[in-house]
């Protein structure tokens, strides 16, 4: 019994319940017997089970440990892990970011209500595949929508891990991945791709060796060949030695980037001027690993830069070289220290033209002339429109003053022969200025100014020509020191106003005085109106002139009412610039208001000529002007080319008779004029005034002509503010006229 109590552990161990009852029915047993037993059993068995026990602990722990690395791995690689019971349908994920409940998810696939409607057709077609044993694993990218409603793209693998006894699928576990960054990347990587696809610029891609990687499609177009007969070949330019080649490789690789413009053939062996960049590129530790070429082909640039060169250096309307090539050729000549003479004209009155007839008709009038000259020139002639109906012709090469004149007086009667043109024979006229270089300039602005002033004396003679000389250069001077005298004299005040006195004939009391400008400078003293109206009509300051004029003669005559000492008109000379303005009658409505002048007090005297420039228009101005109650007066009446007919249609209330027609009544001829011109206002119902009276003989013709008024140094000179003043003061004190020295002022 004992022996077998002290069987080995391993024989106790293994014995079965049996067995046990078996040693006890050999013999009764006593209980303490058993009870030894049992604790001999338990001191064999109790270090064995304190192993597994410690075994155990240790298995839970390592467990542990490796679900909270597992759990830091997944959480770390931002991938979501699934695991589907296909059977009861539970899903269990780990790291899940795109549903707050894991295990609500149903339908096939089990996350079906997540993903993008657009998508789901291809994820189920996949799974189904999958299912069916057709591949491997299930991979799919969609897109899914989180917990917030946004949408992400997610790499989605999985695998079936256990089957049924019919080997239907049970179980499927995998991962979920977020790939919008690099479906982001790929689509910005796609756009980059199909943008140098559809460049029209030829790309070639090289190694850090320039060996060819890649050509886009452009490439093929122009160079033509396929893909695979350029691919792994070095860098060449066709047409090159190889020696050129080397130097432009190597001024890539050293400057990073080369550019220059090659010949090379295309598909049909056409030469093309071809723009050849090359960029290095670079990766993140900044080694090279490629160039970029890029071949640009020229010849659509380079027409069109022809094209523009054209069109920025010719003149439509005639074709010819245009003022920004006449500076450039003509900076070369003279940069070249080449003799040649420079010939500038325009045209006498064509404004006329283009305002009578129409400017198309203008335009073509200046086309057929340029075809006209441009046949006369040289074949070293270059004929140019400087703008406008302005023009040079630069002879090249010559100093020749017989070629030139010649040329000169050509020009003028090509000019002067009349042009047939829309059922009309047009007659133009023009005058010339010549320079010649170097005597009369050294640079083409020089040149082109003496021209100018060499033109501007011809004109005075008439369709004539003129060559520039000092005179003229004293002359040109004198009137730009004119221009600025102006300039500055508006600025600082100093364009004053006289008055002077209109006498009724029989009374001899004042009925009105005319306003007469006078440019009083401090250090040139007075310039004469005859020499600065001219410059100012030209320049267009006459306008400005004319405003402080009519201003400054409201200001005084508002105040002289206002004293109670004057109850007439003042006259205010209208140029034609001021004439000619579209808010000319606004302007008046302006200073009146300004002065508080009621217009009944104002009366603007406009010259023939300036009217019967444009008679409708004038009409349609004068009009305007009598309407707001200011009279009007014709000045210089007989001295242009006035018409009867329009005459009697002007608003006009005053014809003022001229000094000249004035000087000649001592003679029949002169009296029967002065006669004619009073009888025709009278017959038009148009008051008389007879400008220019000096003597007491003039007085009494036109006492016996019944002209009303007279104005001029028999009765008074013209008189500044405080003089005028005083005459009204003695008007008012005697019944009779106070005669004030009429000595003559040099004007």
């Amino acid at each position: 019994m004992v022996s077998r109590i002290k069987t080995s552990t391993f024989e106790l161990i293994s014995l079965s319940p049996r067995m046990a009852s078996a040693v006890e029915l050999e013999g009764p047993l006593h209980s303490d017997m058993l009870l030894l037993i049992a604790l001999s059993l338990i001191a064999m068995f109790l270090p064995y089970l304190l192993f597994v026990i410690y075994k155990l602990r240790r298995s839970r722990k390592q467990l542990r440990l490796s679900e909270k690395r597992l759990k830091s791995t997944v959480e770390g690689s931002g991938d979501t892990l699934w695991d589907w019971d296909i059977t009861t349908g539970e899903v269990i994920r780990i790291n899940d970011k795109y549903t707050s409940d894991s295990k609500t998810l149903t339908g096939f696939p089990p996350n079906k209500r997540l993903i993008h409607p657009h998508d789901l057709a291809k994820v189920e077609h996949l799974l189904k595949k999958h299912f069916a044993e057709q591949s491997a694993f299930f991979e799919a990218s969609y897109r899914i929508k989180d917990t917030l409603g946004n949408w992400h793209w997610v790499l989605d693998r999985g695998k079936i891990i256990e089957k049924d006894n019919n080997l239907n699928p049970t179980r499927m576990a995998g991962t979920v991945r977020d790939i919008s960054l690099l479906k982001s990347t790929e689509a910005r990587l796609n756009l980059f791709a199909k943008c140098v696809e559809s460049l029209t610029d030829a790309i070639a891609i090289y190694d850090k060796n320039f060996v060819l990687v890649d050509v886009n499609p452009s490439f093929l177009t122009l160079f033509g060949g396929s893909r695979e007969q350029y691919l792994n070949k070095p860098f060449s330019l066709a047409g090159y030695e190889e020696r050129f080649v080397d130097k432009v490789k190597l001024a890539a690789s050293k400057n990073q980037h080369f550019q220059q413009e090659v010949k090379l053939r295309n598909t049909e062996r056409v030469l093309l001027p071809i723009e050849l960049t090359i960029d290095e590129i670079k990766n993140e530790q900044q080694h090279v690993t490629n160039y970029v070429v890029v071949y640009s082909n020229l010849s659509e640039r380079k027409k069109a830069q022809a094209q523009l060169h054209n069109l920025s250096n010719r003149d439509r309307t005639t074709s010819l070289p245009n003022r920004n090539l006449f500076f450039t050729d003509l900076q070369k000549l003279v940069k070249e220290k080449e003799h040649h003479a420079l010939l500038v004209f325009d045209l006498d009155n064509f404004k006329k033209i283009n305002d009578s007839l129409g400017h198309q008709l203008g335009d073509s009038l200046l086309a057929k002339l340029a075809m006209r000259l441009n046949k006369l020139t040289r074949d070293n002639d270059t004929f140019y429109r400087l703008g406008g109906d302005e023009f040079a012709l630069v002879m090249s090469d010559t100093n020749d003053i017989h070629v030139i004149t010649r040329m000169a007086k050509q020009f003028l009667a090509a000019i002067a022969t009349p042009f047939k043109m829309a059922g009309h024979e047009l007659v133009i006229t023009s005058s010339v200025g010549i320079v010649l270089y170097p005597e009369d300039g050294h640079t083409p602005e020089s040149l082109l100014k003496n021209a100018d002033t060499a033109m501007y004396h011809a004109k005075k003679k008439g369709n004539s020509y003129l060559f520039f000389n000092d005179t003229m250069n004293r002359q040109a001077v004198k009137r730009l020191q004119i221009e600025n005298l102006m300039r500055f004299g508006l600025k600082e005040n100093h364009f004053e106003v006289y008055y002077q006195p209109k006498m009724n004939i029989r009374t001899g009391k004042l009925t009105g005085m005319e306003a007469l400008v006078r440019f009083i400078t401090p250090k040139k003293g007075i310039i004469s109106p005859g020499v600065f109206i001219p410059i100012a009509e030209e320049t267009g300051q006459i306008i400005e002139i004319g405003e402080v004029v009519l201003n400054k003669a409201c200001k005084d005559v508002k105040q002289w009412i206002d004293d109670g000492l004057f109850s007439g008109r003042v006259a205010v000379n209208l140029s034609a610039k001021q004439f000619s303005l579209p808010d000319l009658t606004s302007r008046i409505d302006v200073i009146l208001q300004k002065n508080a002048l009621p217009s009944y007090f104002l009366e603007l005297e406009i010259t023939e000529g300036t009217v019967m420039d444009d008679p409708q228009d004038a009409i349609s101005i004068m009009r305007s002007l009598s309407a707001r109650g200011i009279h009007l007066a014709m000045d210089d009446f007989g001295t242009g080319y006035s018409s009867l007919a329009y005459l009697k249609q002007f608003p006009l209330n005053t014809l003022k008779v001229d000094k000249a027609f004035i000087d000649d009544m001592t003679t029949e001829r002169g009296r029967n004029m002065v006669d004619s011109i009073v009888t025709i206002a009278h017959n038009l119902d148009l008051h008389v005034v007879a400008e220019g009276v000096e003597q007491g003989e003039q007085v009494n013709i036109l006492k016996q002509l019944k002209c009303e008024t007279v104005q001029g140094y028999y009765y008074s000179k013209p008189l500044s503010k405080d003089e005028f003043t005083e005459f009204l003061v003695q008007q008012q004190n005697k019944s009779a006229p106070s005669l004030i020295s009429a000595s003559k002022i040099v004007v």
